[in-house]
């Protein structure tokens, strides 16, 4: 196994296609001794975790906390109320006083300059749990899934619906183009990932073998694929006034049962969740009396069709986020 002991986790782009592929391995050893009730607490029993959420989130921070207590380590959760990072207190002294106290810091905000600040000079692995332009956890958990569903990823076809401009547009092509798999945004040609990322993955995917495409008809992009990828329109921490821009640019790339009918027979659906499949939520339920509908990037009929392997990639949340807690504190596969 590499050598990952003391590196920051802050995108895919700084870890090798073995390398990512390794901690991928060490998640499914972990998940396997997790069913089977087989403790794995000895090596880092007694370290202590930072978890420092400036945006709020159900699925990262269980993943983190569950994760490390399964380690034998100890969490601080710090809720955007319950500091002072870049308020009272600089980025640089914060992370000078974290890591002073802690093994480990987790990080799930806004830009990616402060998770990269953190890391420079915390002198402790930091480990982006989201930012706006960058989500490698919720990568490490798509990728694991996807192979456990088919048994391999190369030559894959990934169909991301949607707005990919920000984290999960961008770090799904990263992934893609890294590990082999065909990646193509289906969006309006003004929510594809920027110039700059998408010439680094081309380099990565001439490498790699596979093959990058941008294509604003989500009916010729779908043909195909084997994996069909959305997530929310709307992100954390943007205003309400956007909403109605997104509903009109991206219904057309709804994630529909007839739009699934045109992709491969035994393809699958993924969603890195929360999912507005439904008005079963309190924004949801606002959106829909606002704007007339009753769901927005995925209709409920194909959320549930394939819920099993949605709650399969939120699950495997937890198993990537200890491989790489895991690896980078030290642990000895």
């Amino acid at each position: 196994m590499s050598d990952f002991k003391g590196r920051s986790f802050l995108t895919l782009m700084e870890y090798s296609p073995e390398e990512i592929l390794e901690l991928i391995d060490l998640a499914d050893k972990f998940k396997k001794m997790k069913k089977e009730n087989v403790p794995h607490n000895d090596q880092l029993r007694g370290k202590n975790i930072a978890l420092i959420f400036e945006k709020t989130s159900t699925r990262t921070r269980c993943s983190f906390e569950v994760a490390a207590n399964d380690l034998g380590m100890h969490t601080t959760y710090l809720s955007p109320s319950g500091s002072q990072i870049g308020k009272k207190e600089s980025i640089e002294d914060t992370a000078k006083v974290l890591g002073r106290m802690f093994d480990g810091i987790e990080y799930r905000g806004f830009e990616q300059e402060l998770v990269e600040k953190l890391a420079r000079y915390a002198g402790v692995p930091v480990w982006n749990g989201l930012t706006n332009e960058y989500h490698p956890t919720q990568i490490l958990a798509d990728m694991m899934t996807i192979r456990e569903h088919f048994g391999d990823l190369k030559g894959r076809k990934l169909v991301y619906m949607g707005d990919a401009r920000y984290n999960m547009g961008n770090s799904l092509m990263i992934g893609c183009a890294k590990l082999g798999l065909n990646f193509t945004a289906s969006a309006p040609k003004q929510y594809f990932p920027n110039k700059e990322l998408r010439n680094k993955c081309a380099r990565w995917a001439e490498e790699s073998g596979s093959v990058l495409s941008f294509e604003t008809n989500p009916f010729e992009a779908i043909k195909g694929a084997d994996v069909v990828y959305t997530d929310v329109w709307v992100s954390m921490g943007e205003p309400d006034s956007i909403w109605e821009e997104r509903i009109r640019d991206l219904t057309p790339y709804k994630v529909t049962t007839e739009l699934m009918s045109k992709a491969k027979r035994d393809a699958i659906f993924m969603h890195c969740l929360p999912a507005f499949h439904d008005l079963n939520t309190k924004i949801g339920a606002q959106m829909g009396k606002k704007f007339n509908i009753t769901d927005m990037e995925v209709t409920d009929d194909v959320f549930r069709d394939y819920s099993e392997v949605i709650f399969d990639e939120a699950e495997n949340r937890m198993h990537t986020i200890k491989a790489v807690m895991a690896a980078t504190l030290g642990y000895k596969d």
